[in-house]
């Protein structure tokens, strides 16, 4: 079965203001993020990359887009299923104020109960069901089109990313957030028909994200939504 590299989206101007962008319309890469992305196509040189699936959230089209320009020849889709959580009311606010709220604590302890709030607010189980839900359909496709060793890319977000990792490791979700998923990183997960093998989590080929930063919240809670990146 084929091999994902799942791409999460450079840095974005929400990213570096700390916001929780969800769906927010118009969340573009800031000056960090664009250079990350210009440089994605280096990082994947030589990597047999036989198609190209994305969240249609312009975050993660603008990443792409240096990499679809230096490989034209790669067929490219979106699938809405690898769009970002639906934070609902959460969405647009800022991730210091946000870890004010009761809901932060089950987001960080027991997230498999947790519901964002609002009309349009999803529950993580929901997001992570259609986040592998999506993967595992694309394996599909892919293998059908382009034989059981192809690899191919899938650009997301943090949390639809840190899921889908949890779901190949066999971890339930309530321990999805000891996973951590910079900008720009790529997590490459190989499918076989016994079990799936994480083969990298994370990377993002630099090693300035070790560096200690102000946390959002607790210094112990995971950043909802996925690591900044931001200095």
């Amino acid at each position: 079965m084929p091999t994902v590299i799942l791409v999460r989206h450079g840095r974005s101007t929400a990213n570096a203001d700390g916001v929780l962008a969800g769906w927010s319309p118009g969340v573009a890469l800031d000056e960090h993020g664009a250079a990350q992305a210009a440089a994605l196509a280096g990082r994947l040189a030589g990597l047999p990359v036989s198609a190209v699936v994305s969240s249609p959230l312009q975050r993660c089209r603008e990443t792409l887009a240096p990499l679809l320009a230096a490989r034209p020849e790669l067929p490219s889709y979106t699938d809405d299923r690898l769009g970002e959580c639906r934070y609902g009311d959460w969405t647009g606010r800022k991730l210091a104020e946000l870890a004010d709220e009761p809901l932060w604590q089950t987001v960080q302890r027991h997230p498999s109960a947790a519901v964002f709030p609002g009309e349009d607010g999803e529950s993580v189980r929901a997001m992570q069901h259609r986040a592998v839900e999506a993967i595992r359909d694309w394996n599909e496709r892919i293998e059908r089109e382009h034989g059981p060793d192809a690899v191919y890319l899938a650009c997301s977000h943090g949390d639809i990313i840190k899921s889908v990792a949890a779901d190949a490791l066999g971890m339930h979700l309530d321990l999805f957030q000891r996973l951590s998923v910079e900008p720009c990183s790529v997590t490459a997960i190989r499918y076989t028909p016994m079990r799936p093998y994480l083969v990298r989590l994370g990377d993002t080929g630099e090693f300035g994200g070790l560096v200690p930063r102000p946390a959002q919240g607790a210094d112990h809670d995971a950043v909802v939504g996925g690591a900044t990146g931001a200095p």
